[in-house]
């Protein structure tokens, strides 16, 4: 990823570099969180994930080490803050990476199972928005498929703040690629509530390069984002497929009739394909990461 001039950034290399102007993140803001109900609608999605915290644990994938290696690279320093951690996805594999980690976590049921898989990790209750370290603690802020949550008008300033100077702050999302003919078909017959923008590597790019700016006047506490894709995979049947497709919070939030009938859809289509029809299967994935440095 190169600086450009005028506030923009080339994102990528080569042929499939794209140009994000101050214009072109102005769109995403506002398709993203161009009014209240957008707001009301990500809150409400965001607590989702509560009352499926054993499915989440059971069901959702690690993080590739190189990615997690990558985001962590230009650190100063081994102490990590997990920002949203969640079941400890993140945290276990920055555990096994030797980094320093301690946990941040605003949903009770999704701590305790942190705390019960990661019992030597330090796990806090809190959020992006308030968060209980002291200034200047962490060399590094990681996010597992979190940071697209975080009011980062407020969560900017706090972030900046435990971190140390010059330190990083990085996003994570596990993407299915689509690259892969009938992982694409899966996300048309699947519907953006369980398999969204954020969530294929098509439109990830776009969609998480700006996560880092606030969305108000607030000055941004980061500098110039760069991306990378790095390879990744999980073993599912069709059954735990559908079971880790039912943890997304579009899912989560659907009544109950409409839940059934998206989840019958993808159980049929992964029935009917030759990939997944017949035992255990690498889903093909990629983790996606955002970093940037503070300021």
């Amino acid at each position: 990823m190169t600086a450009v001039a005028g506030g923009g950034w080339l994102i990528g290399g080569g042929a499939g570099s794209r140009r994000s102007g101050d214009a072109g993140v102005a769109d995403r803001r506002q398709r993203r969180y161009g009014s209240r109900m957008d707001q009301d609608e990500r809150l409400l999605h965001s607590s989702s994930f509560g009352a499926a915290a054993v499915a989440y644990a059971e069901h959702r994938p690690n993080y590739a080490q190189a990615a997690v290696r990558w985001a962590l690279e230009p650190a100063s320093g081994p102490r990590v803050l997990d920002l949203g951690a969640g079941t400890g996805k993140l945290s276990a594999t920055l555990v096994a990476l030797g980094a320093e980690v301690v946990a941040v976590e605003p949903d009770s049921a999704m701590l305790t199972q942190l705390r019960r898989s990661l019992p030597t990790v330090r796990a806090l209750p809190g959020s992006a928005e308030a968060i209980p370290l002291p200034d200047a603690s962490v060399d590094a802020v990681l996010a597992g498929n979190a940071m697209h949550w975080f009011d980062m008008a407020v969560a900017g300033p706090e972030i900046a703040r435990v971190l140390a100077p010059g330190g990083i702050l990085a996003g994570l999302w596990n993407v299915m690629d689509d690259d892969v003919e009938w992982v694409s078909e899966l996300a048309r017959v699947s519907g953006s509530a369980a398999i969204g923008p954020r969530d294929t590597p098509t439109s990830w790019r776009a969609e998480t390069a700006d996560l880092h700016i606030p969305t108000t006047g607030v000055p941004a506490r980061f500098g110039s984002p760069e991306q990378e894709m790095f390879p990744h995979g999980q073993r599912r049947t069709a059954d735990t497929l559908v079971a880790t497709l039912a943890t997304r919070a579009g899912v989560l939030v659907m009544p109950e009739q409409e839940q059934e009938a998206t989840l019958g859809r993808i159980r049929a289509f992964l029935a009917g394909r030759p990939e997944t029809a017949r035992g255990e299967f690498t889903l093909p994935m990629q983790t996606g990461v955002l970093r940037v440095r503070r300021l």
